[in-house]
């Protein structure tokens, strides 16, 4: 099957969408640099090794991106090959205004029927990141533009639903619930939900700093989890970066 990814893209989308960011980080250590060469040696060598510390850790966020993105097999989806099957009819991907994944998961299963949600509101998600990817790639042709309260699926009727590095976006907690609990109408009884996030943890503290304040601890997602009727059948940590859940309904009715 041939990979629908370019070499790198991963971490040249996180430059191109982000790249105000990196021009910030840019003028501040060429500020400080300039600064450093008109005070005494000791003001002079903090300044110059903030300067060094904004480049390395900037290095680091980036290094551990391409890492991830582009080296990691995160993308091939060869790590759930054991919980979904090619026979499954009604595939899911929710996502949340940035699609990478719905023409890889349509190679994945060739035989199933894929349905592409978007919950990408205007209003909500005002990261300019976000704006400039979409217009950079087109959505997946017949995508539904949806809202998280309501998902225009059947009860029971899809077998496997994706929602890669999506999730996170919906930053309000009792939104967040009552999606989770929409999931929980539209999915099989032997349905999966898989769920791919960073955690806000030690790894992603040390790769991105204050940055993995974006992200969500494992704790609260499996509140979350559990809150809306699902249980954690298993946790696969592509990278030491990277939780993927995989949920089940747990029996009771949604």
């Amino acid at each position: 099957m041939a990979t629908v990814r370019k070499p790198l893209q991963g971490v040249r989308n996180i430059v191109r969408f982000n790249w105000h960011f990196y021009l910030l980080a840019l003028a501040f250590v060429g500020v400080l640099l300039f600064l450093g060469y008109f005070l005494n040696n000791s003001f002079a060598g903090m300044v110059f090794t903030i300067a060094i510390m904004i480049v390395f850790l900037t290095l680091v966020s980036l290094g551990v991106s391409c890492y991830i993105y582009d080296f990691s097999g995160l993308y091939s989806f060869n790590w759930m090959e054991r919980f979904t099957s090619e026979k499954e009819s009604r595939v899911v991907n929710i996502h949340a205004g940035f699609d990478e994944t719905s023409e890889i998961l349509q190679r994945k299963f060739p035989k199933s029927k894929l349905t592409v949600l978007d919950f990408y509101d205007p209003q909500k998600h005002t990261e300019v990141s976000i704006k400039r990817a979409r217009k950079a790639y087109p959505p997946y042709p017949g995508t539904q533009q949806i809202t998280t309260a309501s998902l225009p699926l059947a009860h029971q009727s899809a077998d496997s639903v994706f929602l890669i590095f999506a999730a996170h976006e919906i930053r309000d907690m009792k939104e967040r619930e009552l999606f989770f609990k929409e999931l929980r109408r539209i999915v099989a009884p032997n349905g999966k939900i898989i769920v791919t996030e960073h955690l806000r943890d030690i790894p992603n503290f040390l790769a991105y700093t204050v940055g993995f304040f974006h992200f969500y601890s494992k704790a609260s997602w499996k509140k979350l989890f559990k809150t809306s009727g699902f249980k954690i059948s298993s946790e696969i940590k592509c990278t030491p970066f990277i939780s993927t859940f995989i949920l089940e309904p747990d029996g009771t009715s949604p």
